[in-house]
């Protein structure tokens, strides 16, 4: 038994080292580690895809901002960065289409804004904000590295300088420039093979440094119990539905058979409404 029992832990702990090896910067587990606090890396960047030196004075990756609203929906930024003069940065990897909705890029463009102003600050007190996507795949399908989005008067074509600013990266761009290169970067796996040594290293400290590996298997064990939490949430709520569509039971009584009850019932009933 105690064999058996150290061979699953040795089977375990070789296919979260293997999901260890296949991370990207496209992965946000990494690529949040790999940013905070890591002013150089976060500078190289910005510089990059921003086309003008910077100064940042701090970042923070993986930081959670509230929503103003009661009950309102909170965001967790991948990076979130702040240059010399005010302005804020929230630095977002996306691998699917869902994730760097649009919609989403002007949730994440307000909640910087909502924290901008004091009380009593003049509304023209307000920094510029940057929302950076960095997609995995072209999200317009035009073949450019960036894709600025800025607000306009319609009838005049001028731009509204709000001072607001959303730019997708296009992630699939392999152009033989810096952008392309940066891209390159975020795909490659293997620290050795990286255009930027401010990328490789954190990386690097991450894959190969014990300290930081552990860190990263620590991460991986989290996200496989919050994976496999989920798809037990979705079998119940399938099992669910099957009552009230099999045996005409109403929500509650399907629920009572499932024997859901507390805090999970609750979850489950969160879940069947999202998908209505």
């Amino acid at each position: 038994m105690a064999e058996d029992k150290n061979s699953k832990v040795t089977q375990n702990q070789d296919r979260i080292n293997k999901l260890i090896d296949g991370l990207t910067l496209f992965d946000d587990d990494l690529m949040s580690r790999v940013f905070d606090k890591n002013i150089e890396a976060t500078e190289l960047l910005l510089r990059i895809i921003l086309e003008r030196k910077i100064k940042v004075i701090s970042v923070i990756g993986q930081e959670e901002m509230k929503s103003a609203a009661v009950g309102g929906r909170n965001i967790t930024l991948d990076v979130h960065a702040l240059d010399e003069n005010g302005e804020k940065m929230d630095i977002e990897v996306q691998g699917n289409s869902e994730g760097a909705h649009i919609r989403r890029a002007r949730y994440h463009s307000s909640v910087l804004d909502s924290r901008m102003l004091k009380e009593g600050q003049e509304f023209k007190e307000i920094k510029d904000s940057y929302v950076i996507f960095i997609y995995k795949r072209d999200k317009f399908q035009e073949g450019l590295p960036l894709y600025h989005i800025d607000r306009y008067v319609r009838e005049t074509g001028k731009l509204f300088e709000d001072g607001s600013h959303i730019i997708y990266v296009n992630g699939n761009y392999k152009g033989d420039d810096e952008i392309g290169h940066l891209m390159q970067d975020f795909h490659q796996t293997d620290p050795d093979n990286m255009h930027y040594k401010e990328l490789s290293q954190g990386v690097r400290h991450f894959k190969e440094v014990e300290e930081g590996r552990d860190t990263m298997c620590e991460a991986v064990q989290e996200y496989a119990k919050e994976y496999a939490s989920e798809c037990l949430k979705t079998e119940k709520a399938e099992l669910v539905e099957n009552f009230m569509k099999n045996m005409n039971l109403t929500l509650e009584q399907a629920l009572d058979a499932a024997g859901i009850h507390g805090e999970e019932r609750e979850a489950i009933i969160q879940l069947l409404q999202k998908q209505e």
